[in-house]
């Protein structure tokens, strides 16, 4: 028996398709990422209403906990042996369900649109790579793996995915993050830094005793902006563009009548294939180098924190071609090519050295107050990966 919390809401619009319905279910569970929002309820009861769900339809379910609270799902329709294995991934988690309209968790249809929490991002892939391989399952049995991969935490860390790729491989994976039906190739990375001026403390009154830490943090605000400026007009790639830099955090000082002595900006280099985190360490490095050898008194500290790395897919990988070709058939025309300046898990995947492209469903309000899928663009996502299974795994 599925458990209650997937109980299908009403709804002023029928649902006619098995996607839809299953999407329905997803989106009336809550699975708010708790390192984005304290206290959220993370992914326990969405894991066990699709653990649950394909395991009625054969699956072997496989449940992987590392972190209490946080578990990820892979599961299996073991082939006869011989043939190409193919992972569908998606994530479990979304973002905050404050300052959504309406109820997030109610999903409404209107206009041939659902809305709700997650139904762009990314329970609409979810539901779709589900039916999709339940549907091949049923069928008879490809030569090779189907193997789909519920995970946790995209959002934040991806530390369900990164938990997958201990123990799990393919010849080949599809993310199904939100692409609008396009075939995304490449994404941009990131690397977190925190950049620490270090000043002198002393009384307000004594100018000559004190380093204003926060006024010598305003010279590397207006050097990083340059820096901007420089990555916006220096060479591009053909689908992402150009790497950008922002400050993102400040924090300084402790009263009026003090002098600061330590000021600390947190700052995002969003990156491109070709750049790396300790590239950009060296190119911040010598912004603060240039700083501590023209600015009086000009000391810093640099240190890195989480940095990902930006994906880029082989156009003529076999899974791409496969994909591309079933898009083509169902879309009655060659699918758009596309990249993303967001990151995904795509680049995990391709690190760990399993071929991998993007493509998902249209809709739009990622982390916004306003957030729909389309629903005819589910069913064809649906159609299309049903396909690129049978094709690929054959």
């Amino acid at each position: 028996m599925l458990p209650e919390t997937g109980s299908t809401p009403a709804s002023p619009e029928p649902l006619d398709s098995e996607p839809g319905r299953l999407l329905a279910r997803l989106i009336a569970i809550d699975s708010v990422n708790p390192d984005l929002v304290p206290g959220g309820a993370g992914e326990t009861a969405i894991a066990d209403f699709c653990g649950a769900w394909l395991a009625a339809r054969g699956f072997e379910v496989h449940r992987l906990e590392k972190r209490p609270g946080r578990p990820s799902l892979v599961a299996i329709a073991r082939g006869t042996g011989g043939g190409r294995s193919l992972m569908l991934n998606g994530h479990l988690d979304t973002v905050s369900l404050a300052d959504h309209d309406g109820d997030p968790l109610d999903p409404r249809i209107r206009d041939g649109r659902m809305f709700g929490r997650g139904t762009f991002d990314m329970k609409g892939g979810i539901a779709a790579m589900m039916v999709a391989a339940a549907r091949t399952a049923a069928h008879a049995p490809l030569r090779g793996d189907v193997i789909l991969a519920c995970v946790a935490d995209e959002e934040h860390g991806s530390s369900g995915t990164e938990e997958v790729l201990e123990s799990f491989t393919a010849d080949a994976a599809i993310v199904t993050e939100p692409s609008h039906l396009e075939v995304t190739l490449a994404h941009k990375g990131f690397a977190w830094f925190d950049v620490e001026i270090v000043g002198r403390a002393a009384h307000g009154s004594r100018p000559e005793l004190g380093i204003d830490s926060i006024a010598k943090a305003g010279h590397f605000l207006v050097a990083l902006e340059e820096l901007g400026q420089r990555l916006a007009q220096g060479p591009a790639h053909s689908l992402l563009g150009t790497g950008t830099v922002h400050a993102s955090v400040i924090h300084g000082g402790e009263e009026p009548s003090t002098y600061p002595a330590h000021c600390r900006i947190t700052l995002e280099r969003r990156t491109v294939p070709g750049e790396s985190a300790d590239s950009v360490e060296r190119e911040l490095a010598a912004v603060l180098d240039r700083l501590a050898h023209t600015v009086p008194d000009f000391r810093y500290r640099l240190t890195p924190g989480l940095h990902r790395e930006p994906f880029e897919a082989d156009p003529e990988s076999l899974i791409v071609r496969t994909l591309t070709r079933q898009a083509e058939q169902a879309l009655g025309r060659p699918p758009v090519v596309r990249a993303e300046p967001f990151w995904t898990d795509c680049a995990l995947l391709d690190r760990a050295g399993i071929p991998c492209v993007l493509f998902g469903v249209d809709g739009a309000g990622a982390h916004a107050s306003t957030e729909y899928v389309n629903l005819a663009s589910l069913d064809r996502l649906t159609d299309i990966l049903t396909g690129t299974i049978a094709d690929f795994c054959s």
